[in-house]
């Protein structure tokens, strides 16, 4: 008769049992096809349930050591197959996520959202309002594209604060820009070419190469992507960011917008990307009308995301698609399940109707500009003109900081990174590698550490 510890474990007793039996028929202590005892017997002699017993007994019975027969009772199966297979042993991995675990006490270039720049109490009151109000709709699956609730508010928002014409309909919600851009690339077909600024967000050059998709970098000037430069490279997408380009912070002017909706009129099959991650904080005067709001040949697909506006960390973010591209979207993509949850969806959602998130806007473009201004004056008290230039236009949440000195960029970030600050140039946004030194390196200030911050700048100053 099998006999087993049964009072020397901390596991539920059937696991107990199951491990034993299951380790006697592996090191063969237990044959093929011997029969086992009938529950109850072995329950008695245990001392402990029919049920834990029987519990046991189908665990094993699902994995495959034991077999039953009616009337007959449990006998143990053939495992021989199952001895072949390597066994798991525990190791310790070594795996190398290509990232350097640096301890980092102060960091210009973050864009995280500090804890005062977050509606938390708000947050959490539209919470408990969509639990209790919202119950059958949260159960709901939600459409491909985004609940409407949500689509209706971005399109009203869209309508007041960018001034443009927006069908909800034409609204696609996702999680994140990055996941837009591989709908986008199955949207519009892996067999065109993209143009993106240089410099620019080396993520993006990234997203598109290892979507299979052929990227050619175009210059830029002081008014954003050169138009001739892109016409010479034979792209069919532009994508670009011109309410505040990253990194030099360039705004592209109308009339620029409107030489490259020419080019994109030129031919069939050529779209803008309009990426407009930052415009809600533009610090002075009225926003420049976006390019999606002056086009009328349905030439441009407008994104954003409520990262800046909101936090990073809530990965919702939207694009806008002309009529046409709307339709083939339903058609040949209408099978994705949407990747942002409806609970979230829905929360937004009521945070853009009820009104909060306008609220939202005007108290933070207050706060970054108050912000902003303390930092500049920072600035200005350390350095002297000839050590330190501000290069701003007074839109988005980042600036550029141009050195008088004669340290590559490159061996800058590393000297200033073993006093643990990290800082991105502009040198580094290059998607070559061997560009001239620019000497200028961004300040990030929405979510800067203003009690850190002057002794930052002190170590750069003695630095240059």
């Amino acid at each position: 008769m099998l006999t087993y510890d049964m009072s020397d474990t901390t596991k539920p007793l059937y696991q107990h049992l199951y491990e034993c039996v299951k380790n006697d028929i592996l090191s063969g202590k237990l044959r093929i096809n011997e029969k086992m005892p009938s529950k109850r017997t072995l329950a008695d002699n245990l001392g402990i349930s029919t049920i834990t017993v029987e519990n046991a007994y189908d665990q094993l019975m699902s994995e495959g050591y034991m077999y039953s027969v009616p009337k007959k009772g449990y006998f143990i199966s053939d495992i021989s197959e199952m001895q072949r297979v390597p066994q798991q042993v525990s190791r310790v991995l070594n795996i190398d996520k290509g990232r350097k675990n640096t301890d980092v006490v102060f960091d210009f270039s973050s864009n995280r959202t500090g804890r005062d720049d977050f509606p938390f109490s708000i947050w959490a009151k539209l919470v408990r309002e969509t639990l209790s109000q919202k119950e059958k709709e949260l159960l709901t699956v939600s459409p491909c594209e985004g609940i409407f609730e949500l689509r209706q508010g971005i399109a009203s928002h869209l309508a007041s604060f960018r001034g443009m014409n927006v069908d909800p309909n034409q609204i696609i919600i996702g999680a994140g820009t990055e996941y837009l851009y591989s709908i986008l690339i199955k949207l519009l077909g892996t067999d065109k070419t993209y143009a993106i600024e240089n410099p620019g967000y080396k993520k993006l050059d990234s997203i598109y190469k290892s979507n299979g998709i052929s990227c050619k970098h175009i210059s830029m000037d002081e008014k954003g992507m050169k138009v001739d430069a892109l016409a010479a490279s034979g792209a069919n997408i532009a994508h670009i960011s011109p309410t505040h380009h990253f990194p030099t912070g360039v705004t592209m002017p109308v009339s620029r917008r409107y030489e490259l909706l020419s080019w994109a009129n030129e031919t069939d099959g050529r779209y803008i990307i309009e990426d407009d991650y930052d415009s809600e904080f533009r610090l002075k005067g009225k926003p420049i009308p976006s390019i999606q709001s002056i086009d009328a040949a349905e030439k441009v697909i407008y994104m954003n995301t409520f990262s800046k506006s909101l936090t990073s960390t809530i990965r919702i973010s939207y694009m806008v698609l002309p009529e046409h591209l709307a339709n083939l979207f339903f058609k040949k993509l209408s099978f994705y399940s949407n990747t942002v949850s409806t609970f979230d969806q829905y929360v937004l959602a009521a945070f853009i109707s009820d009104g909060y998130f306008e609220k939202h806007i005007n108290r933070m473009r207050l706060r970054y500009g108050r912000k902003r201004a303390k930092i500049l004056e920072m600035i200005r008290d350390i350095f002297s003109d000839n050590e330190c230039n501000v290069i701003e236009n007074d839109s988005g949440l980042h600036f550029l900081m141009e050195f008088n000195t004669s340290i590559p960029d490159d061996v800058f970030q590393k000297k200033l990174l073993k006093k643990k600050i990290r800082i991105t140039s502009v040198t580094s946004c290059y998607m070559e590698n061997k560009v001239p030194d620019k000497h200028q390196f961004l300040l990030n200030y929405s979510g800067i550490d203003m009690d850190g911050l002057g002794d930052a700048l002190r170590e750069i100053k003695g630095l240059i």
